[in-house]
């Protein structure tokens, strides 16, 4: 526990010493005649001493609320609260746990003839969303997947992992069906409450232990009522299953884009809040369902000097969240009954070892193909399990009060704005996967004639990545999504164009001169491996250069290596080979030691680093 603060704020910086002598003091001066006796033990002292008393207790609470308003002082967790969400950050009261689960399934071997045999996914099954996987060493924990997962889709950001798990004399019997989902330590509770007639900005309180948040409300018409940070923020973000047969880029071609974003204005809303470690707020709007006005279009009968107040307005200051001034905020719920799941659990103890995740409840999961063999259908249920290869991490308690000053004070200069360069690229990274994989980001301002542009124009390159890590050109669903995503947080003077990042595919042969007593298969095996990590996609940048003394300290490190004699780069293109397409002149671009990339925003990859590191032992 955090040692608590002490009281720094003195407003009037008075105690009870300095109360009795400011009243000795004043009684010396204006009455020195009426009364002179300032002994302990003289009824006027009693009078003076009771006095200071009661200034010092005033003053103690007068600096007490006056430190309360200060986030680096504040020392009650209720006001810490407050102080948090007024500067945009939310308070945790528990930390949940996460991890990847493996699912796995068996089907039936399906015979094509000739001996040729495939998996049956007619039996394949999907667990659906929202579905628990308990603990075995307590009960009480409980993960859950988010996600669906249907074992008959594969694709490169959803891959099926398939192998034989059971044969008769050569020919299989039952493939094994693999596939793996994130998990967080959580469970679902539910709670309803009844409405009648519209209340203003009306709240209902849910009060349990853990709480991690709303997982969605629904009312008793089956409306959906959405999440938002302020109950002024109309538009929120949806998603759409991408099934367009006719788009080249869909998700049943390369599956990198299996949602579509766009932006929904809604009505139905609600803004949440904690205000203690057990108890969440949920807050509605303060419109009526029956007269609601937040679909009227702005034009010039309603806006400006259509109004009313006429000259009034030609300085008034419009903001864009409420541009018609309507007070509704969403509307109030009414005549329904809200349906409210809410998830409770993290905390330390949900840090499950590995191997733990093995209790999977099956309520919720279901065939794909009705009329199916009643016994083979028994049998494949039956083999479906999971697995948490790996412990779970990140569960925590909620945070302190020291933890939320500190939050909240960080929280004042990395609030959601894009300003910067660098916040565009954050922002960028942040979309989530689903909506399509942005791996590498780089913004820059145009060129014009080599020189930067003075535009508001920014350019945005990406680049996208399929289930092997390796580089793709980010497809034109990708593109359209981020630029939906990006347009709720970009200034309103800038314009960005999402343009392709050019890959360009790389080999490195390299030879060296082993020292003596060392075996020279395994010095090369060493120098390769380092190549490898030094390449690896993920340390590598958008316009980063390529420095060959980089390469020629990393491969002297190597133990066994007296030095190093010789490194030479090489392109690899052509689609056939499974290269990029984009050939590149290395030589041209190399001046004193450095391959730099080209004027068009590129990157380099070593794409098939198993082969395409190549080394060997040469004489001194």
């Amino acid at each position: 526990m955090a040692t608590p603060i002490k009281r720094d704020v003195k407003y009037l910086n008075r105690d009870f010493s300095d109360i009795r002598e400011k009243l000795i003091e004043f009684s010396q001066t204006y009455f020195p005649d009426t009364y002179n006796d300032f002994s302990p033990t003289s009824p006027g002292m009693m009078f003076m001493e009771q006095a200071s008393y009661v200034g010092d207790v005033m003053s103690f609470y007068l600096d007490n609320q006056l430190q309360e308003t200060f986030t680096q002082f504040a020392r009650q967790t209720n006001n810490l609260y407050e102080l948090a969400y007024m500067f945009g950050y939310k308070p945790k009261a528990t930390g949940a746990a996460q991890t990847t689960i493996s699912l796995y399934q068996q089907v039936p071997a399906k015979n094509l003839g000739g001996g040729n045999f495939v998996p049956d996914f007619d039996y394949a099954v999907t667990i659906g969303e929202n579905t628990t996987i308990s603990s075995q060493l307590n009960s009480d924990i409980n993960f859950l997947i988010e996600d669906k997962c249907d074992f008959s889709v594969s694709s490169s950001l959803d891959p099926t992992e398939i192998e034989i798990y059971q044969v008769a004399g050569s020919d299989p019997v039952y493939y094994l069906l693999t596939k793996t989902r994130n998990a967080i330590s959580s469970t679902i509770n539910t709670t309803t409450f009844s409405f009648t007639t519209p209340e203003q900005f009306q709240t209902i309180d849910i009060t349990a232990n853990n709480i991690i948040g709303i997982l969605d409300i629904t009312d008793s018409d089956g409306n959906i009522w959405y999440e938002v940070d302020y109950l002024g923020q109309e538009m929120v973000y949806d998603s759409i299953k991408n099934t367009n047969p006719n788009d080249p880029n869909n998700v049943a071609n390369k599956g990198d884009t299996p949602f579509l974003l766009q932006l929904k204005k809604i009505q139905r809303r609600f803004a949440t809040r904690l205000t203690s470690e057990t108890n969440l707020k949920i807050q509605f709007g303060a419109g009526n369902p029956n007269d609601t006005d937040e679909l009227i279009t702005p034009n010039p009968n309603n806006v400006g000097i259509g109004l009313p107040f006429e000259k009034d307005k030609l300085t008034t200051a419009y903001s864009p969240t409420n541009f018609l001034f309507t007070d509704t905020y969403g509307i109030a719920p009414s005549d329904t009954t809200l349906t409210i799941r809410y998830l409770t659990g993290g905390g330390v103890e949900s840090n499950v070892p590995s191997g733990d995740l093995t209790t999977l409840d099956t309520t919720n999961t279901t065939f794909n193909i009705i009329n199916l063999d009643e016994n083979i259908a028994n049998y494949i249920f039956g083999t479906i399990a999971s697995l948490n290869k790996e412990a779970a991490s990140g569960g925590k308690g909620g945070d302190t009060d020291e933890e939320i000053r500190q939050n909240t004070i960080i929280q004042t200069t990395t609030q959601q704005r894009t300003v910067t360069l660098d916040d565009y690229l954050v922002r960028s990274l942040s979309m989530p996967s689903k909506f399509g994989i942005v791996s590498k980001a780089y913004i820059e301002k145009p060129k014009l004639n080599n020189q930067t542009s003075t535009l508001e124009t920014l350019c945005l390159y990406v680049l996208s990545q399929n289930n092997n890590g390796q580089f793709l050109t980010a497809n034109d669903t990708l593109k359209k999504n981020l630029r939906t995503y990006l347009s709720q947080y970009k200034m309103i003077g800038d314009s960005i164009e999402i343009k392709d990042t050019y890959i360009i595919n790389i080999s490195v042969d390299f030879e060296i001169v082993v020292l003596p007593n060392f075996i020279n298969s395994q010095i090369i095996l060493s120098c390769i491996e380092s190549l490898q990590n030094y390449f690896n996609r993920d340390k590598w940048q958008i316009n980063q250069p390529l420095i060959i003394s980089d390469l020629n300290i990393l491969l002297d490190k190597v133990e066994g290596v007296q030095t190093v004699k010789n490194i030479l780069i090489s392109n690899k293109a052509g689609t056939s080979s499974g290269y990029s397409q984009y050939a590149y002149d290395i030589s041209g671009a190399t001046q004193n030691g450095v391959i730099y990339p080209s004027l068009d925003t590129s990157i380099f990859e070593v794409k098939y680093p198993n082969t395409d590191i190549k080394g060997k032992v040469v004489p001194l």
